[in-house]
């Protein structure tokens, strides 16, 4: 591909093109620009217009490339462009994204330790891979058990360590104050993903990339909005409604809490602490770009 597109340009073609985001990151697009094609990074969709229910990578590519014809023509909605970041912006983005991956392999580790020894009889504590309670229970289990479950119990506790350090790494990017309850380690992720909060142009802007928005089915004079979209940045979106929680405590005065902090049921309790996210994040853009101050947002700051 790239042979072919180094002796189209230097035939003087112009040449345009896409692909879709995946786990190959960005490397492409660069080497594609560097040769001096104009290519777009492109969200994933099913190329199935007609419902066919017929996928192959010759139809994806017909359709793909049908998109870009008409994306070129200026039509905006032919596909959703990703937005991709430097090199620089990559790396400090795979820190956080790191430690998230080093927690799903604990967690892992952990719970088919705790399975094994349910399957044996056994009721482990919390934190039974840690050093004073793994002691005590690995005196109590059979040899063989023992055995299985020590190689779990040896993978969490390096992973616990991993973590850990990892952790302190995000926590070194929280270098600007944040409200109260948002924590070195929330501020530090966030700034590594968002990167730069000026990239939003409106809180519209932040509420899509964070996929907090209301879906919506409406027709007529009839609107209905139900729950969020979910078509955004998933970590962020996470780490958003983790600090609402913690903000109960640290933020008792902030208006978006008051409704929350009245509620009763638990399926009310949580779609509001949706909605008090959405509203953290429009907020902390705000604070961020200098458009607001934390007094005038009801936040005071750590």
């Amino acid at each position: 591909l790239l042979e072919m597109v180094a002796g189209l340009r230097a035939a003087g073609v112009r040449v345009e093109s896409c692909y879709e985001a995946g786990p190959c990151g960005y490397g492409l697009h660069r080497r594609l620009e560097a040769l001096g094609a104009h290519n777009v990074v492109v969200v994933p969709r099913r190329w199935d217009p007609q419902g066919r229910r017929v996928k192959t990578d010759k139809r994806d590519a017909r359709q793909l490339c049908d998109a870009l014809d008409r994306h070129l023509r200026g039509n905006t909605d032919a596909f959703s462009l990703v937005r991709v970041p430097d090199v620089e912006q990559e790396r400090r983005r795979a820190i956080s994204r790191q430690r998230g991956m080093l927690l799903k392999e604990r967690q892992r580790a952990v719970v088919r330790g705790h399975g094994l020894m349910l399957m044996g009889g056994f009721q482990a504590p919390p934190g039974w891979w840690r050093a004073q309670p793994w002691a005590a229970l690995a005196e109590q289990l059979p040899g063989e058990l023992r055995v299985r479950v020590q190689c779990w119990q040896r993978q969490a506790v390096e992973l616990d360590a991993a973590v850990d350090e990892w952790t302190a790494k995000v926590e070194g990017y929280a270098t600007t104050p944040q409200p109260k309850g948002i924590g070195a380690l929330t501020a530090g992720s966030l700034q590594l993903e968002i990167f730069d909060w000026r990239r939003f142009s409106g809180r519209r802007g932040i509420s899509s990339y964070t996929g907090l928005c209301p879906s919506e089915a409406s027709s007529g004079t009839s609107r209905r909005q139900g729950s969020v979209t979910k078509h955004g940045n998933p970590r962020v979106r996470h780490w958003l409604v983790e600090a609402v929680w913690r903000l109960l405590e640290w933020q008792p005065d902030y208006p978006p809490l008051r409704k929350l902090r009245a509620a009763t049921s638990k399926r009310q309790r949580k779609r509001l602490a949706v909605a008090a996210a959405r509203r953290l994040a429009i907020d902390l853009w705000r604070l961020n770009t200098g458009r607001c101050t934390a007094e005038q947002l009801g936040l005071r700051m750590g």
